[in-house]
């Protein structure tokens, strides 16, 4: 395995995250390679069977086929809220320290899959961002972005931040929002011009049912080997 973990992270929150990570889980998997999800804090959750159930975690557990619930979501918080006040409503502040050990690879042979909480900087804990976890890590981005029309300054403005934390973008993953864009619109092509960053189109789908698209091992290969931004 040439590196130790990736970072999910958004243009925003419900772009698509869970479904990318889900997918990018069993081409992983499909590859050889062992996987470890972790979405360690997740808010708006509900109770089920007596705990709050965290439907994102669970869903990267389910596509991974290892590991457990705790390990994958310790911090669960039922109001829908950035995870930093969430928890802060809950009575239990959380710290960055704590979230990037929760992250942290078991083995080197693991290939630890973090999804971060809203978009890349969306509050998280306590003083930090999603963007301060990235680089408490320093694993390779994995940017998620609905492939609607102003998608591209989004991205953009993402990939600047993250290379002014010094963070490598290793690759983007646009997600079919469900809804056409306009006559003409073709965010891969003109992002293609600008970032030069492997680049995933994801078709509709379900996280319980990911569909892999046909290249996606292609864009992994690239995305594993990818070396650090200058």
């Amino acid at each position: 395995m040439t590196i130790p973990g990736l970072f999910i992270t958004g243009t925003d929150t419900g772009v698509g995250k869970t479904v990318a990570g889900c997918v990018l889980i069993h081409g992983l998997r499909a590859r050889g390679c062992t996987v470890l999800p972790r979405k360690p804090v997740e808010s708006g959750c509900q109770r089920r069977g007596g705990i709050l159930w965290p439907e994102d975690g669970a869903r990267l557990l389910h596509a991974a086929g290892r590991d457990e619930l705790d390990r994958v979501t310790p911090w669960r918080f039922p109001h829908a809220l950035a995870p930093d006040r969430a928890a802060r409503l809950a009575g239990t502040p959380l710290h960055p320290g704590a979230l990037a050990a929760a992250c942290r690879p078991g083995t080197p042979d693991d290939l630890v899959l973090v999804e971060g909480a809203g978009g890349f900087y969306s509050p998280l804990a306590e003083g930090a961002l999603n963007a301060d976890l990235a680089v408490a890590l320093g694993f390779p981005l994995i940017l998620v972005a609905p492939d609607r029309l102003g998608v591209i300054n989004h991205i953009l403005l993402t990939a600047e931040a993250a290379r002014r934390r010094g963070l490598t973008l290793a690759g983007v993953v646009l997600n079919d929002p469900g809804q056409p864009g306009p006559e003409g619109m073709d965010n891969a092509a003109d992002l293609q011009a600008r970032l030069q960053v492997p680049l995933l189109r994801l078709g509709r789908t379900h996280p319980d049912r990911p569909q892999p698209p046909p290249d996606l091992d292609a864009w992994l290969e690239r995305v594993l080997s990818r070396r650090p931004d200058p």
